[in-house]
């Protein structure tokens, strides 16, 4: 398989739908569009990292189909909790996250 087909595997996995990776990658739905379609547009490697990070896997697990995410299966339980919540929840979340991010840096 390619990288169109991983990608719509994974999107069906994760339950997403394009407009969702679209607006949580940056790419345009049509972008994305072209890379699930029939004639396999290949993405550039900055698209490819930016696609990969938002479903929490590799880019060469996109690419080959090999070699998920070393995720925990706890993590990937959390992201996806926090795709079922509301924006405001989410942001909250991430919010929280980014204390927790900024108070490690200053331990150090």
């Amino acid at each position: 398989m390619g990288f169109g087909e991983n990608l719509k595997s994974e999107l069906a996995y994760r339950d997403m739908l394009v407009k969702e990776l679209s607006a949580l990658s940056g790419l345009s739905r049509h972008t994305i569009d072209n890379y699930l379609n029939v004639r396999g547009h290949i993405p550039t490697a900055e698209n490819a990292v930016k696609i990969a990070q938002v479903l929490g896997v590799s880019v060469e697990y996109l690419v080959t189909g090999q070699e998920k995410s070393p995720l925990s299966s706890e993590i990937d339980a959390l992201v996806q909790t926090v795709r079922q919540l509301d924006e405001n929840d989410r942001k909250m979340v991430y919010g929280i996250a980014q204390l927790f991010k900024n108070n490690r840096k200053n331990r150090r």
